[in-house]
């Protein structure tokens, strides 16, 4: 009969062990994370941030045009947007009661005509009766009241004639200058009254943009009102900034939003591509509560242990290090630093929220163009 071999202790034994050795050892350790983030170099603000506001290109005078009578519209004449020409009609009413009107004043006219004539003519007669003794002067005195009363009717059938004569041609509503309809308030069919605004005419000529400040800022803006380039302005799109004259700020804030609506002329030669009714910004120097300071964008500011912090790069070794900074003002997108920082220094705005200290970074732009350099 066959025997079973066993295999060596010696070897057992060699397995064993192997198999601990390859149990117990550790895992290689991954290399460090390096953060791509975004950096600013800094430099002094000298006590002042800018504010940029959100405005409106309109016409220095727009007009809210209606009607002096009322009346049912019958036919309106331009659309919004068009482009009129000063005494154009606009609207037009149903003048058939006006005319009508017109009508009974002329009536009331001739007949006025025809009794000043006779009381002239009475008069004229009782002069030369009383001339020759027939009537006493009581009955002249009489004729020539009558006379002056007849008079003073004529004069008063020819106003009212001119008045309804007037309001027979109010029926056409006509444009007060050549400008843009920018607004239509009326269809035809429509009954309006004396004095409802139909539509809004924007005047050709002088442009402002108009824009509004918070209520804190009213002090700051209101002495900026004509001086020169005080305030810089671009139109939707455009990259460039200029420099244009604040040239009315309300005495007063809007009692709903609390702010005060300021204006700025545009209406120059170098705003020739701003056109009515487009978007627009405006950006204007607003002082700080301390005379000096550094600017950051908000997100290079976040809370550590209680406490303000920027991470700080140092440019030889590519880490960064939290530093504790004493904030002043908050405007916008922008803080500002009073204490902590100074002139030079390199800090994290984009990215700073992930960073622990000593962590080895390297700049967004160079992470970039290693992204998109060739492979081989």
């Amino acid at each position: 009969m066959n025997t079973l071999r066993w295999p060596p202790v010696a070897l057992i034994f060699s397995l064993v062990a192997a198999s601990m050795l390859v149990a117990c050892s550790k895992p290689a350790e991954a290399p460090p994370v390096v953060r791509s983030v975004r950096t600013l170099v800094l430099a002094e603000s000298a006590g002042a941030l800018s504010r940029e506001f959100a405005a409106e290109v309109r016409a220095r005078t727009e007009s809210r045009l209606g009607f002096r009578v009322g009346g049912k519209v019958t036919r309106r004449l331009v659309e919004l947007g068009q482009h009129v020409q000063a005494g154009q009609a606009l609207v037009q009413l149903d003048p058939q009661d006006l005319k009508l009107g017109e009508d009974v004043a002329r009536a009331g006219l001739a007949t006025a005509e025809a009794q000043a004539a006779q009381a002239a003519a009475d008069l004229r007669r009782f002069k030369e009766l009383r001339a020759q003794g027939f009537i006493s002067e009581a009955e002249l005195e009489r004729h020539s009241t009558n006379e002056r009363a007849a008079q003073a009717a004529l004069r008063q059938a020819r106003a009212q004639t001119g008045v309804q004569a007037n309001q027979a041609s109010y029926a056409v509503l006509t444009a007060t200058a050549a400008g843009v309809i920018t607004s239509v308030d009326v269809e035809p069919g429509q009954v309006v009254a004396a004095g409802l605004p139909v539509l809004t005419l924007a005047h050709d000529g002088a442009r402002d943009v108009v824009f509004a400040v918070p209520e804190d800022l009213g002090a700051v803006v209101r002495p900026l009102a004509g001086k020169p380039g005080a305030v810089q302005v671009r139109r939707w799109g455009a990259a460039d900034w200029l420099n244009a004259t604040v040239r009315e700020v309300a005495a007063a804030t809007d009692p709903v939003t609390r702010t005060y609506l300021a204006k700025a002329d545009v209406s120059g030669t170098a705003f020739a591509t701003f056109e009515l009714g487009q978007t627009a910004s405006v950006q204007m120097r607003v002082p700080t509560r301390v005379a000096v300071g550094l600017q950051l964008p908000l997100p290079a500011v976040v809370e550590r242990d209680g406490k303000s912090v920027v991470w700080v790069l140092d440019p030889a070794s590519m880490t960064v290090q939290p530093q504790v900074v004493v904030t002043a003002d908050v405007l916008g997108n922008v803080v500002q630093v009073a204490r902590g920082l100074k002139a030079g220094q390199e800090v994290v705005t984009a990215g700073a929220h992930v960073l622990q200290p000593g962590q080895k970074v390297r700049r967004f732009q160079e992470a970039a163009a290693a992204a998109s350099a060739p492979r081989s």
